[in-house]
């Protein structure tokens, strides 16, 4: 019923692309520590680069926890699931890093992304996954839902931010420079973008 794959090309490739929200999981090295699950969306903010890599925008929110883990290990899965037409689940396993907006890759890598205005939404960092396993899976049990649409409410609230008052945001956060776990997180205040 599962598959390995070599690369995200062709069908896998589609599938993935096609997906309105995937899933991302994260954990630190400690054995006591906090697993990170995540829910992400909106429209155009993944990218297939390559074969073997995959990127999405993080956006502001009220933690970092993805940021924090990848900091420290590299390790992420990603993870698709049909909830519409043929029942299907694609994992990626992989290594992740935060590009972060100062990095000299950034503008480059912000151009994977052309049909999106990050501006409105606090973009803070570029996740990037190089793939290490790739696999599918049934998705017998999944249940069919339908996609109305991407909510608007994220970059309405972030709209009104600028780099400075976004800072300040995050700053009042407990889990964005520092993990629940108390790993570094997001850089504050914000690195300048290089765009």
């Amino acid at each position: 019923m599962g598959k390995t794959h070599a690369r995200i090309d062709g069908r896998l490739r589609s599938f993935i692309e096609a997906q309105p929200v995937f899933f991302t999981a994260t954990a630190p090295l400690a054995d006591d520590g906090t697993i990170n699950l995540s829910p992400k969306g909106l429209t155009g903010s993944l990218a297939v680069i390559d074969d073997l890599t995959i990127a999405y925008l993080d956006f502001a929110g009220s933690n970092a926890e993805t940021v924090a883990h990848l900091r420290e290990n590299g390790r992420i899965t990603l993870m698709w699931t049909a909830f519409q037409g043929p029942p299907n689940i694609v994992r990626v396993h992989g290594r992740g890093e935060p590009v972060f907006r100062d990095d000299p890759r950034w503008a480059e890598l912000l151009g994977h992304f052309p049909d999106i205005d990050p501006t409105p939404h606090g973009l803070r960092a570029i996740i990037v996954v190089t793939a290490e396993l790739i696999r599918d899976t049934c998705g017998y049990a999944v249940p069919f839902m339908s996609y109305d649409e991407d909510r608007d409410l994220h970059a309405k609230r972030f709209a009104r931010e600028d780099d400075a008052s976004l800072s300040a945001y995050f700053s009042k956060k407990e889990y964005i420079a520092r993990s629940i776990d108390g790993l570094p997180g997001l850089p504050l205040p914000l690195p300048p973008t290089t765009v």
